[in-house]
Parts: C-alpha cells; sequence; structure tokens
C-alpha cells in the first residue's frame, strides 16, 4: 500500500487544462494522481444550465471574483475579472464558445523556438480532445472527451446580426475552426444534450472512481514544497483553514490558470528576488518572468433596443416566452435555456491589408452591461468586439504573502496606442453592421455609445469609460528560452526540476479567439510530455 499523503503526480487546480491532464495521466493505473481544486464540486444547477452564465457571473462561491488595480488609460476603473471557482474552471462558468484561434497563433510560438506547438503539431490533440458532432474531418475529430455541437437555440437577433454581417460585405462562415478563421456566423459550443459540457463534465465525471485518482476539492494551494532545487509537494489549507502538506515522487504541475499559477509560485519563493523580498517571502529560485507578460482581450460594446422584443428581455411580456422556455428545456434539452447568450459572432479585420483577422465579435440577443450585473428592463441587443491581438503588456504581482489574498492585477490595457485605435475601428464597424437594412425594424435607440457619441475623440472617451474585459487572461509563466520566460517548451519550470506548469498562463502570445479550447489542448499536451517522458 502507498502512503495516502504520496502521488507520483499532483496537479494544482482543476480547471481547463487540469481536468484534462488529470484524466490522461491517471488512464496509467500505476501512477497516483492527485488533483487540488481551491473551490467546491461543480453541483450547481447554474453551471450545468447553459443560460445561467448569467447568474455565474454573481456567484460568490463559484467565481473567484478578482478586481483589476486601477487602470491609468481606463479612467482609473478597477475593472471585475471573474474566474471559476468550481471544478472544470472557468470552463464551468464560461459562454462555451468553442474557437481554437487561428493557425498563426502557434506558428508564431513555434517560431519564438518552442517545439512541438506549431499549428499543424496542435492540431491532432484539438481533435483527439474533440467529440464533433457533425463527424470527423481534416480539422475535427469524434470520440474524444469534450463535446462540440451546434447551438440548439438561435435566436431571431443572432440570425439579423448575420444577415446584416452579409449585407456589409462580411463574409459568411459555418466553421471558424476549419481551414479558414475569418467570417461571420454562429458559433459552436461545449455542449451535449443541451446542458455545459466543462472540462469537469468531458474528462473527470466519466472517471471519478478510479483508484489511482484522488480529488481534493475546497483545497486553496498555500505553496509549492521546494527541497534544494526540486518541487516535491505542495501545501494546502483545508476547509477549516488548516494547512496540509502533499508530496509527489514525481512531480508538481500547476494547472491554476494565468492567475493563481504565478500567484503561487510567488508564494512558494519562485519570481523576481524584489517581489518576493518585498513581502518576506524567502527566494527559493529567482525568476524574474513570474506574473509578467499579461495579456488579455479587452472589450467594448454597442447596445441598441429591440423594437420587435424579437430579443430576451426583463419584463413582464417576456414571461411566456419564458414559461415555454422552461418547458421545452424540461421536456426536450431545447428553447433559449440552452442559449449561450452569445449565440452569433465571428472574426474580422478593420483593414483589408492586415495579414489575420484583428476583431472578433459576440453579438449577444440581450442588453449586456457590466458583465451581465447591471440589468436594463425591456429589449435589446449588444454588439461585442474586442481587439484580438493587444500589444499592451501587464503584470501580476502580490498583495501580501497570504494566499487567502487576491493577487494584484494590472493589465495596462491600452498603455499601447495601438489598441485604443484597434477597438476605435472596431466601435465604427459595430455600428456599421447594426447600421444595416437586415435590422431595419428592429432597430431602437442606441444605449451606448449613444447617437450624440460621433467624432472619434468621443468614441476614445466612451472607449476608455465602458471597456471591459471579455475574460482571456494569458501569459503570465510564458513558455519560452528569453529572460522573462518561466517554462520551457516541455513546459518545466526553468532552474527547477519536478515542477511544471500547464495553463493559460504559458502563453507566450495572446491567441485570437477565446481561450478556453486552447487551454484544454495545453492539459493535453502536458499530458503528452510527461508520459513521453516517462517512458
Amino acid at each position: 500500500m502507498y502512503d495516502p499523503i504520496m502521488y507520483d503526480t499532483i496537479i494544482v487546480g482543476a480547471g481547463s487544462a487540469g481536468c484534462a491532464l488529470a484524466n490522461r495521466l491517471s488512464a496509467d493505473p500505476n501512477r497516483q494522481v492527485c488533483l487540488l481544486e481551491a473551490g467546491p464540486e461543480d453541483r450547481s444547477p447554474w453551471i450545468h444550465l447553459p443560460v445561467g452564465i448569467f447568474f455565474m457571473m454573481r456567484s460568490k462561491t463559484l467565481n473567484w471574483r478578482y478586481q483589476t488595480a486601477p487602470e491609468p488609460q481606463l479612467y482609473n476603473r478597477r475593472l471585475f475579472w471573474p474566474r471559476g471557482k468550481t471544478l472544470g474552471g472557468s470552463s464551468s462558468s464560461n459562454a462555451m464558445v468553442y474557437t481554437r484561434g487561428h493557425r498563426r497563433d502557434y506558428d508564431h510560438w513555434a517560431e519564438l523556438g518552442n517545439r512541438g506547438w506549431s499549428y499543424a503539431e496542435l492540431l491532432p490533440l484539438f481533435k483527439r480532445a474533440q467529440h464533433q458532432e457533425r463527424g470527423p474531418s481534416e480539422y475535427h475529430g469524434v470520440g474524444g472527451p469534450l463535446n462540440v455541437a451546434d447551438l440548439r437555440q438561435q435566436s431571431e437577433i443572432s440570425q439579423v446580426f448575420i444577415r446584416a454581417a452579409g449585407q456589409v460585405g462580411y463574409p459568411l462562415s459555418d466553421d471558424f475552426n476549419g481551414a479558414e478563421q475569418e467570417g461571420i456566423g454562429f458559433y459552436q459550443v461545449t455542449q451535449k444534450d443541451g446542458q455545459r459540457c466543462s472540462s469537469a463534465r468531458a474528462y473527470l465525471h466519466p472517471i471519478l472512481q478510479r483508484p489511482n485518482l484522488t480529488i481534493l476539492t475546497n483545497a486553496l494551494a498555500s505553496r509549492v514544497l521546494i527541497e534544494g532545487q526540486r518541487a516535491v509537494g505542495v501545501a494546502y489549507l483545508d476547509r477549516s483553514g488548516q494547512t496540509v502538506e502533499v508530496r509527489a515522487r514525481r512531480e508538481v504541475v500547476l494547472a491554476g490558470g494565468a492567475i493563481n499559477s504565478p500567484q503561487l509560485l510567488l508564494l512558494s519563493g519562485v519570481g523576481p528576488r524584489a517581489e518576493l523580498e518585498r513581502h518576506g517571502i524567502p527566494v527559493a529560485h529567482e525568476l524574474p518572468g513570474v506574473g509578467q507578460n499579461l495579456q488579455d482581450h479587452l472589450d467594448i460594446v454597442v447596445a441598441h433596443r429591440d423594437r420587435r422584443r424579437a430579443s430576451y428581455g426583463f419584463a413582464l411580456s417576456f414571461l411566456p416566452r419564458l414559461i415555454k422556455g422552461i418547458v421545452d428545456y424540461v421536456r426536450h434539452r431545447r428553447g433559449f435555456l440552452t442559449s449561450n447568450l452569445a449565440e452569433a459572432g465571428g472574426f474580422v479585420k478593420t483593414d483589408l491589408g492586415l495579414p489575420l483577422p484583428n476583431i472578433q465579435y459576440h453579438l449577444t440577443s440581450t442588453i449586456l452591461d457590466d458583465h451581465g450585473r447591471r440589468i436594463w428592463h425591456g429589449y435589446g441587443y449588444s454588439l461585442h468586439a474586442c481587439d484580438l491581438r493587444p500589444k499592451s503588456r501587464g503584470a501580476l504581482t502580490l498583495n501580501s504573502a497570504d494566499p487567502r489574498d487576491p493577487p494584484a492585477l494590472q493589465p495596462n490595457y491600452l498603455s499601447h496606442p495601438d489598441d485604443l485605435e484597434t477597438l476605435l475601428a472596431a466601435v465604427k464597424t459595430c455600428r456599421k453592421i447594426l447600421a444595416a437594412p437586415a435590422f431595419d425594424g428592429y432597430r431602437g435607440r442606441e444605449l451606448f455609445p449613444g447617437e450624440a457619441v460621433q467624432s472619434d475623440d468621443e468614441l476614445r472617451e466612451f472607449i476608455r469609460r465602458r471597456a471591459e474585459t471579455i475574460y482571456h487572461p494569458v501569459g503570465t509563466c510564458k513558455m519560452g528560452h528569453d529572460p522573462l520566460a518561466v517554462v520551457d517548451d516541455q513546459l518545466r519550470v526553468h532552474g527547477l526540476s519536478g515542477l511544471r506548469v500547464a495553463d493559460a498562463s504559458i502563453m507566450p502570445t495572446l491567441i485570437g479567439g477565446n481561450t478556453n479550447a486552447p487551454t484544454i489542448v495545453i492539459g493535453e499536451k502536458a499530458a503528452e510530455l510527461i508520459l513521453a517522458e516517462a517512458g
């Protein structure tokens, strides 16, 4: 019998990558795997109900509810950064949009010297991870854990948006993950039978009975245990606040995401010396790049009232549709309760001379303001546009040496002037689409920016006052070989043995799309690397 506090591999974080990694490693019955998750089990019905994302934004138990530091270029606003805190991580609270980014995103990683990370090399892992309900193809696989489906609900407003985009000259697409990314259409979603297919549902739930897999929830990792230059385990706080240690025979893998993984490294004495000494943390290994290189997609919204009431509204007149939606969902797992609220969108260039799409749209069939936390009564629709490849870079640091304190997040949005101009162009393209003939009869008053906001300077002011995250932070433990790199292309932390990072934090540059599917594939890649090394 093995010691119950000794495992072969300890994975910290049961999010998008961590669940995939735990599944693949524990498939070897001779490998004892421990998976630590700071949040609770994923039992809440709001997780599994697609439209429940509206409520997940408000949860105090299933959401880390981070806030940034005051942002200088956004009038010192503190931006709300929701992140999933449960089995499945943010895949249990996101909009379920399945996109991979552009093939050039990954080829760029390879060009930076990261062997094995080109698009051609990662495509088999995207296919392996996926069960594509449309069937197999050159770009899609079947039989994988992650179910990818067409929407069961396509709202009238989403259909109008796609027609409008075609009317103003944008190409239409029925597969953003095929040969070409560019175009406008309906998103596919990570759903199965009308319910959310999080990484936990895909990778963990089918294997909960494996005797060599231990899952510990409500376990907040407080530090990686480092002896000499080797990681040998993890200390965590249990639900009563007591410190517990678990040990690793082979290695520790951090999969806490772009916020929690660098925070844990810093708490463990791995990071910039000055930052560690500022908080009285003994330096276990100086690594200047930990917490640096923070990148995120900044999002701006143009919203209108809906004169035809074809959207989803907060109004008494919506009650019959709500009742019908509940009946449709209970009986058939169909209807608007299966909506991810961001049903349609796509990828476009604001300048035809650009080599890649630089803007992504998400059309929501409701008035979405402040992440849905501000309620607008009545009917309306919102067109979101985010800058796919921002040039601004931020950083994550500690507020204290207490693992229960959130870290300090400084994205430095719009610190590079090109990012503001990209969003300015994005607002103009949003208005162009929403002014197309397809919206005639639907188009009510523009709520924001508002009809009085017209000049470029007025629109720049609007962006600074209104822009928000669209939930894609990456890069804080970046992969590479330069002075700020934290892990190598095998995901091993530079200068330490027995320690890897496998999550969105390792992305050297932000991919041009939603980050959930790529993060799952990072978990798949980590498993492939670990198993190959073990022989």
